[in-house]
């Protein structure tokens, strides 16, 4: 099973999950897939399709947010605040590491009014490291 990090009751970031783990996602409660990496990224990784396919399957909702290595937008960020507010329940995000998932999480928070002292303490305790944000997170967070 990938490395499942919890960040807080809400939301668990992963590396690339896989079809065939899905139904163990499911199991563990989540309600949502939050799908942070381009297609084509490596030649190896399984398609959206195929984890949309695979979580809705096994009951789960399915959203792509591709997030490039080279940055984040703010559509992505609103997005990605949009899909934690709607979630009915946890919400499982992956990318290749977990980082930008993370990264993205952080960041969305920060929009919607999180503390970003409380996002970096979050997320340092899930093993990533937010202080080169929080500069961002203080102005996203300010509105």
């Amino acid at each position: 099973m990938t490395d499942i990090r919890r960040i807080d009751d809400r939301i668990s970031v992963a590396p690339q999950i896989l079809p065939d783990e899905v139904s163990d996602i499911a199991a563990l409660g989540f309600v949502i897939i939050v799908n942070n990496r381009p297609d084509n990224e490596e030649g190896a990784q399984p398609g959206g399709d195929e984890i949309r396919a695979a979580a809705e399957a096994a009951g789960l909702s399915y959203l792509a947010i591709p997030v490039s290595p080279g940055g984040l937008s703010r559509e992505q960020v609103d997005a990605m605040a949009e899909a934690l507010a709607a979630a009915h329940g946890p919400v499982l995000a992956y990318c290749r590491s977990g980082t930008r998932s993370c990264n993205l999480w952080a960041l969305a928070s920060a929009s919607t009014g999180g503390d970003p002292e409380t996002l970096v303490g979050k997320g340092a305790s899930a093993g990533y490291d937010l202080s080169g944000l929080r500069g961002t997170l203080e102005a996203l967070s300010r509105g």
